[in-house]
């Protein structure tokens, strides 16, 4: 897939050579829950502690870079490429990121509820507690790959 794209379109690949290999969420049914709502472009947003990024030894994305998305069983589905980041607490996260999130009922308080969830569970996953302090990486972007899911 990332040669397909390389190949079509080598300026963007020059400018941000790096990519990753993830899939949303810590199950494989929340992976295909978000990436079908990535698929249908309801989703164009993402966030995730700096936390875990450091605890896979990962850097935090910046502008332009890519990141192939799979489906809950590990099969590359799209890339995607960051279009606008940010890092802040959860409380700096705003209706408009919600929404962008395309998550639930798209609400700021369903969000926060599902991201309160979900940041306790994956934190204690790593024996780590969660705090609304910590930093999150919220993340805009856009599918370039394949054609047929491109924005």
């Amino acid at each position: 897939m990332w040669q397909e794209y390389a190949a079509a379109h080598p300026q963007a690949v020059a400018a941000c050579p790096e990519y990753t290999i993830e899939n949303f969420g810590d199950s494989e049914q929340l992976a295909d829950e978000l990436l079908a709502h990535v698929l249908s472009g309801r989703k164009r947003a993402t966030s995730e502690l700096v936390a875990d990024f450091v605890a896979r030894g990962d850097s935090v994305p910046r502008i332009g870079s890519h990141w192939i998305a799979c489906d809950g069983r590990g099969v590359p589905r799209i890339v995607i490429r960051s279009t606008e980041l940010r890092v802040g607490p959860f409380a700096s996260a705003d209706a408009a990121f919600a929404a962008d999130e395309g998550e639930d009922d798209l609400s700021l308080e369903s969000w926060q509820r599902e991201h309160r969830r979900y940041w306790t569970r994956v934190s204690a996953a790593h024996g780590r507690e969660w705090s609304e302090d910590e930093e999150i990486v919220f993340e805009r972007f856009t599918v370039v790959w394949p054609p047929e899911h491109a924005d």
